[in-house]
């Protein structure tokens, strides 16, 4: 649905905590939104609607989406639960702005704005300095060159909790806490805003990220720091902390002199005020920029949305974050959290049991057609997916889940694939959601240089080890060694099939014809089970080159 141009965007809360409050104050002074309601699990609970004067209170979340008299959602949840609520809001067909991070990956955030895709309806990720006249003006001293060309970027945003006790927000793992995900989004953001302004672009995207981080007794990270060096040799440093005062200063150094300003997410302050920008020359010769804005810092964002929102819109227009924005913003913290080995509880296979909606998987409607092949326990979906890069569970998990509910069975998946890391986050996703016997799984395995018969049995064996599996339903050569006979190869696929290990066909991947043709006539001819299927590279595509060398290939 969409507000008639020129009405108000009623907008419903869903998480009325302290954040919350701030965007029910932006409401409040902005020119496009009303706020008519705001949803909690405890409706009883004392003082639950201080700063939301005028709302109703709805008991539960899923009741305000299903309100007929609520436009658009803004969703103020602790970190795990945005990508649920807004995928939900989305299919009822409420617009939706999310408190960053959007999600706790740009998987999740992918995921979510897939949703709204569907629908036809606005998402966005709350930045709120993102939409204030004051980051505009800093964008446009960096293209006119007010400092030269931009060399460096540095950023930090980081504080210290005290005393905080495991369970709190910004600690607990269960609820994805430290600094990375919570305050790191804005460092990284500014840094790809000022790159991007620099290059004149909306923003910049960096071609290598470094990062690391303390983690804490719970997992979470406590101080954390990653470099980006972007296109134009332009290189940022960016810090983040919940248990370190940073000094919380954004310096654009160039060659003629550096920009400086003091918390820059916050402006000329929370309700409105001058925020400063500080152009130091060479000599240490100072000029300030001010930027005046009596309005709400939180009611830029308000508008922001609500103006998309009335033009038909389903993205924030710029400097607001774009889809591509938020996208690239959560790739870079994704490699940060990569790179500093921090993996939530809450991302695992024991832990994530449920769809990114929350349900338990099951096929939707309108499942991909499949058939039954031969040698095969039961029908194949007519679409496989393939398994050659699955950067983590979490990231699988909504793949998997999306291929699964939409009728797809038939999973690709290779001993070589990452050196099995791929295949454990399969297996991970096959136990997590109890669906092994609903899904045919395709195994490969002697990739060269390791084209030997005697290592198909031990590699496969780690396969259904990592695939927490004790069969595959096929199984494929990956590649073929002419220069050891053909029988070989035949009797240790064999005695896989008669040790119970291969379930279905077994055969070739980039296999000849003839080599092919050779390998049945030994079994037939020796008593062993004969190859029965053929998988080649098959592109509608005429290749100028292989994708892969030593593919056997038709086009």
């Amino acid at each position: 649905m969409s507000a008639e141009s020129g009405s108000k965007v009623r907008w419903g809360i869903i998480g009325p905590g302290a954040i919350a409050k701030s965007f029910a104050a932006g409401i409040r002074d902005s020119e496009t939104g009303t706020l008519a309601a705001i949803a909690t699990r405890n409706p009883d609970r004392p003082g639950l609607t201080e700063g939301f004067e005028g709302a109703r209170v709805v008991a539960g979340y899923q009741a305000l989406i299903d309100d007929a008299g609520i436009d658009a959602v803004y969703i103020a949840t602790p970190h795990p639960h945005h990508a649920e609520w807004a995928i939900k809001a989305a299919e009822g067909s409420k617009h939706v702005l999310c408190e960053k991070p959007m999600g706790l990956t740009a998987f999740e955030a992918d995921a979510m704005f897939h949703a709204a895709r569907k629908a036809g309806t606005f998402m966005g990720e709350a930045y709120m300095y993102r939409l204030h006249p004051q980051t505009a003006r800093l964008v446009e001293l960096v293209r006119q060159g007010a400092v030269g060309e931009v060399r460096v970027i540095k950023s930090t945003f980081g504080f210290a909790l005290g005393d905080a006790d495991a369970g709190h927000r910004l600690l607990a793992n269960d609820l994805a806490g430290g600094g990375i995900l919570d305050v790191g989004g804005y460092p990284v953001s500014m840094a790809r805003l000022i790159a991007g302004a620099a290059t004149g672009q909306p923003f910049a995207e960096p071609e290598t990220v470094s990062g690391m981080a303390h983690l804490g007794p719970t997992g979470a990270d406590l101080w954390a720091s990653a470099l980006l060096k972007f296109p134009g040799g332009i290189i940022a440093e960016v810090g983040c902390a919940v248990q370190a005062e940073l000094d919380n200063v954004l310096r654009i150094v160039g060659t003629e002199g550096r920009i400086e300003v003091a918390d820059f997410w916050f402006a000329g302050g929370t309700d409105g005020g001058t925020g400063r920008i500080e152009i130091v020359r060479p000599g240490s010769r100072r000029e300030t920029v001010e930027v005046t804005e009596p309005r709400h810092l939180y009611s830029f964002e308000v508008d922001g949305a609500g103006a998309a929102i009335r033009a038909g819109k389903q993205e924030l227009a710029w400097p607001g974050k774009s889809w591509d924005d938020t996208l690239g913003t959560l790739r870079v913290q994704d490699r940060w959290r990569a790179d500093a080995g921090l993996t939530y509880e809450i991302e695992t296979p024991a832990k994530r049991v449920f769809t990114l909606r929350g349900d338990r998987l099951a096929v939707g409607p309108d499942p991909i057609e499949r058939r039954q092949v031969p040698g095969l326990s039961q029908p194949t979906s007519l679409v496989a997916l393939g398994s050659e890069y699955l950067p983590d569970f979490a990231s699988t998990a909504i793949l998997l889940d999306g291929f699964f509910e939409r009728g797809g069975n038939l999973l690709d998946t290779g001993h070589i694939y990452q050196n099995g890391k791929s295949e454990r986050h399969v297996g991970g996703w096959l136990s997590s959601r109890g669906v092994r016997e609903a899904c045919v799984i395709v195994a490969k395995g002697a990739h060269s240089p390791l084209c030997y018969p005697d290592v198909i049995g031990t590699q496969l064996a780690a396969t259904l080890e990592n695939l927490r599996t004790g069969h595959v339903d096929a199984y494929f050569m990956h590649r073929d060694n002419p220069e050891v006979p053909v029988g070989e190869f035949v009797d240790a696929m064999d005695a896989e099939v008669r040790a119970g290990r291969i379930r279905g066909p077994f055969g070739g991947s980039n296999w000849t014809r003839e080599r092919f043709d050779a390998a049945v006539a030994y079994a037939e001819a020796n008593g062993k089970t004969a190859p029965s299927a053929l998988s080649n590279n098959f592109s509608l595509a005429e290749l100028v080159e292989p994708m892969w060398p030593g593919c056997i290939a038709s086009s």
